[in-house]
């Protein structure tokens, strides 16, 4: 269970509510963060199906790495409802270097923890995360 590259470990947690965001759409978003003293992945919050867009990213710190998936819905050219889920990998340029090594080496394994993530994004500040790039990846 622990991560070799970082030593990481996921908290079973983690992939039960990644599992009911997926499958039952339980949630809209989950926001994850390593706690360095447990040396493991946990949820830090989970976000309501009704909640939006700005209430997820109101949750990621300006200043201290995170993971986070968000189950993002949105309408074909062909005016089809669908949904994709987004891994982001969030990492703001004035997080602390050792905060951003430890995401950085623990993110793949992580990832692939969480079976069914279908686009992946980095991002170092909202612009690189927001609406129009989900639409323009989702897509």
């Amino acid at each position: 269970m622990a991560n070799a590259a970082s030593g990481m470990a996921v908290h079973d947690e983690c992939k039960l509510k990644f599992l009911e965001l997926k499958t039952k759409r339980t949630y809209r978003y989950i926001v994850y963060k390593i706690e360095e003293k447990q040396k493991q992945v946990i949820v830090e919050k989970v976000g309501e199906p009704s909640q939006s867009y700005e209430d997820f990213t109101a949750c990621l710190p300006a200043d201290e790495c995170r993971y986070a998936v968000y189950d993002f819905d949105f309408l074909t050219k062909e005016n089809v409802q669908k949904s994709r889920i987004f891994f982001i990998a969030w990492s703001p340029d004035i997080s602390k270097v050792r905060s951003k090594m430890i995401y950085a080496s623990s993110k793949d394994k992580f990832r692939r923890e969480l079976d069914g993530i279908q686009i992946e994004l980095q991002a170092t500040d909202p612009t690189e995360m927001g609406l129009d790039v989900f639409n323009s990846r989702a897509k």
